[in-house]
């Protein structure tokens, strides 16, 4: 199983980073968990067809390019002058989203119209299998099987967990402190957690400190932690949480990048 860090930045994506998204791949399925501002794109760059996309909470920087990469599935059913007539068959693709995701999507695709292609305005309908989950849930997508853990963060989020064969990658998603992370990351061969903050959340909205990602690592078992959702590109910032987490948990710890490959 292989993991690559598509974006790795919070809700203010920066230059040649986008915000969440991560692609996973088994060499018989591809799996997207999250879809951020910018991931649409990095995911272009990245031949072959979906099996699943995998959200963990309706934030905007965890799925605000849902609707650009819905209408990039429907090229195949477009027709524009002097091309092909549009072929073969076309299989949609499921979407695992948080309750109240299906009513947030029509809205999004009202606000987007495009009268001359009025397929494109049905992108969530005619590109996705859109299925609601509820924390605890287990499915199958291609050869990995998905387990959403529900953790605490203003906007419900799940934690992924995603298993294929004896590897597992843990995701967080956003998140406050909570028993349920080492549940989670329980023996995960790869922990990629969130290190919103350089020090505890004082507020209900729900971010983990790079320490605390560390101290979820070592609690857990995990095999190597990757911290990502940077709120700052600064290195002085980033070398921080590194140190941070490192004094917390005995295994490698990087620092998630665009591009990155585990």
């Amino acid at each position: 199983m292989q993991l690559t860090v598509l974006g790795c930045r919070s809700g203010m994506p920066a230059a040649g980073s986008p915000s969440s998204g991560y692609l996973v791949e088994t060499g018989r399925t591809r799996l997207l968990l999250d879809c951020g501002p910018g991931i649409a794109t990095a995911l272009s760059a990245s031949a072959g067809p979906l099996d699943g996309v995998v959200i963990t909470h309706l934030h905007l920087d965890h799925c605000h390019d849902l609707l650009p990469l819905g209408k990039s599935l429907l090229r195949p059913l477009l027709r524009f002058p002097g091309a092909p007539e549009p072929g073969g068959e076309f299989e949609r693709v499921p979407l695992l989203v948080p309750a109240g995701a299906k009513e947030l999507f029509e809205r999004w695709a009202l606000l987007f119209p495009i009268s001359s292609m009025p397929v494109l305005n049905r992108a969530f309908e005619v590109a996705f299998d859109v299925r609601e989950y509820e924390p605890g849930e287990r499915f199958e997508l291609g050869d990995c099987v998905i387990e959403l853990h529900g953790l605490v963060h203003a906007s419900p989020n799940c934690g992924i967990r995603v298993s294929h064969g004896d590897r597992t990658l843990a995701y967080t998603g956003d998140t406050g402190m909570t028993d349920a992370l080492v549940k989670l990351a329980a023996n995960a061969d790869v922990l990629l957690s969130e290190a919103t903050l350089r020090e505890a959340d004082q507020t209900d909205h729900g971010h983990l400190s790079a320490a605390e990602a560390g101290r979820v690592a070592a609690a857990a078992g995990a095999g190597e932690l990757v911290l990502t959702h940077f709120v700052s590109t600064d290195p002085a910032w980033l070398h921080g949480l590194l140190t941070e987490a490192t004094a917390e948990f005995d295994g490698p710890v990087r620092l998630a990048e665009p591009g990155m490959r585990i």
